[in-house]
């Protein structure tokens, strides 16, 4: 059996890293401490950064170190001298740190080169009733991260790092960390079955950033090109916006990601933009969204209105109505949504799927949200099931049923493997490839995957929950006879009474001596 758990040395590290910082914040809560930690990984990237052009520029024979401009060209923040990591190091045993912190974020988002950071960056250090001997320790340790001959390698550590913590702060902080943090298998999972190598990539409720940092690896692990991807999103959150602006920047990603108080469906910041990938995890099965103030929206013009009482397949609808001719989404919903009748969401998904818009359902397996018990599906959308070099799939939906794959990681959550992932993304592969001479074709597999035509579908009343349609898993005959397996199992229950009846009496023995 192979070895869910094992890491890479860089991922051991960070994990080292985390637990010696959760050791530092005391009584602060994750919640809380989050920010304090993910600005230092953040102000460390960038002091990093710049050092490493500034040092570039010194060995060239007309380059200023001291210009902007110089950095700017290169895509590196420009740090000034207050606000560089050297020197607050050399500060961090000082009373005033706090301040000096804060003083350091002020300074760089004032530098107009620097204008994307602008109103991201936290600013709280001085407050009175945060440690400052804690912050010291905090600063000695991030120090560490980035200790590599080449600066890339140390700026994929610091990237490693800030994304680590947000994972375990999201964990940490159960329900609450998951309205910023999407599991990264699952998001994995949705990108490698999207395959986003090249165009626009939009996330409507993109909370810490997660899905653009997996469509990144992806590009830079199959030799594409990254920016050959514009990527977009918007965030209700105005903190977990700044998460995100963040880690996009310490992943080096450029990104348009508008924050506004009002949400994708009653402010759409992307209203005339379509877009060949989108990948989101909206929170499940909300029911104050503001449908009432959006009945006569154009999103819901062709599939239905939906429900003022739950925003599931306003997601869905939304999504669609952003999607390029050829895109294709990928959308993380509550399992409820696979099969709901409540007012008209029945309706709707029948006119969802007979515009053939639905390419492919996936179960996922339990424990595998911080936020929720709540079991969660994939819906893979296709604007046009032809496209893109693929074969025809009209009138097909794939159902792949994933609920017995994933390994725990702890007592409560389950993970999925990168076997597990490679599974799901390979078999919705086979399925809308075409034809090919030494290509493995799709095949159903019972207990597993299913190509189910539009007229199954219609026979199941609409419903999409994958159990119904994949059937049971085929048992290998082992050969020994019924008689024997009987038998075997007929000696193991009595073997088992007579444990339970020879304790029953030692119970009973201890309890008259009791009395």
């Amino acid at each position: 059996m192979a070895d869910h758990k094992k890491k890479t040395p860089d991922l051991d590290f960070t994990a080292k890293l985390f637990k010696a910082a959760d050791k530092l914040r005391g009584s602060l809560e994750p919640s809380d401490y989050k920010h304090i930690a993910l600005g230092l990984i953040f102000l460390k990237y960038i002091s990093d950064a710049f050092d490493a052009r500034y040092q570039e520029l010194r060995c060239e024979k007309y380059a200023d170190p001291e210009d902007p401009d110089e950095y700017l060209d290169h895509n590196v923040f420009w740090v000034p001298k207050e606000a560089r990591w050297s020197y607050l190091q050399a500060n961090a045993k000082s009373p005033e740190i706090g301040l000096l912190i804060d003083g350091a974020m002020t300074a760089i988002e004032n530098i107009p080169a620097n204008k994307s950071l602008k109103g991201v960056l936290p600013k709280n250090y001085a407050r009175p009733t945060l440690n400052k001997t804690m912050l010291g320790e905090l600063i000695d340790l991030f120090a560490k991260i980035g200790m590599h001959d080449k600066f890339d390698e140390a700026k994929d550590l610091l990237g490693r790092a800030y994304e680590y913590f947000l994972s375990q702060f999201a964990g940490a902080e159960g329900k609450r960390g998951g309205e910023f943090f999407t599991p990264r298998s699952v998001v994995r999972t949705l990108v490698e079955m999207l395959e986003p190598y090249k165009g626009r990539v939009y996330d409507p409720c993109c909370g810490s950033g997660g899905m653009f940092v997996q469509s990144k690896k992806f590009i830079n692990e199959h030799g594409g090109d990254r920016r050959a991807i514009a990527i977009y999103g918007q965030e209700i959150n105005y903190t977990t916006w700044r998460l995100a602006k963040m880690n996009l920047a310490i992943q080096g990603i450029d990104a348009i990601i508008h924050w506004n108080n009002e949400g994708s469906f009653h402010k759409d910041e992307f209203p005339d933009l379509r877009f060949d990938y989108i990948l989101a995890n909206p929170p499940f099965n909300t029911s104050d969204w503001g449908g009432e103030r959006l009945v006569d929206d154009v999103r819901w013009k062709k599939y239905g209105i939906p429900p003022k009482g739950n925003a599931n397949y306003a997601w869905l609808e939304h999504i669609i109505h952003h999607l390029a001719p050829r895109g294709t989404a990928g959308v993380v919903l509550a399992n409820g949504s696979m099969s709901s009748q409540q007012s008209g969401e029945g309706e709707i998904r029948k006119a969802l799927l007979e515009d053939d818009k639905i390419d492919c359902m996936v179960a996922l397996p339990g424990q595998l949200f911080f936020s929720t018990q709540i079991p969660a599906c994939l819906w893979i959308l296709a604007k046009n099931k032809s496209a893109n070099g693929h074969r025809e799939r009209k009138g097909e939906v794939l159902f792949i049923d994933a609920r017995k794959m994933g390994f725990m990681v702890d007592r409560v959550r389950r993970e999925l493997s990168d076997v597990d992932i490679a599974k799901i993304a390979s078999t919705y592969h086979r399925f809308r490839a075409k034809p090919e001479k030494g290509f493995d074709p799709y095949q159903d597999v019972p207990g597993f995957c299913k190509a189910a035509t539009l007229e199954e579908i219609k026979a199941n009343d609409y419903v999409l929950t994958p159990g119904r349609y994949v059937g049971t898993e085929e048992e290998e005959d082992d050969g020994v006879p019924f008689e024997e397996k009987f038998a075997a199992l007929k000696e193991k229950l009595l073997g088992l009474f007579g444990e339970n009846n020879k304790l029953q009496r030692k119970l009973n023995n201890f309890l008259s001596l009791k009395k």
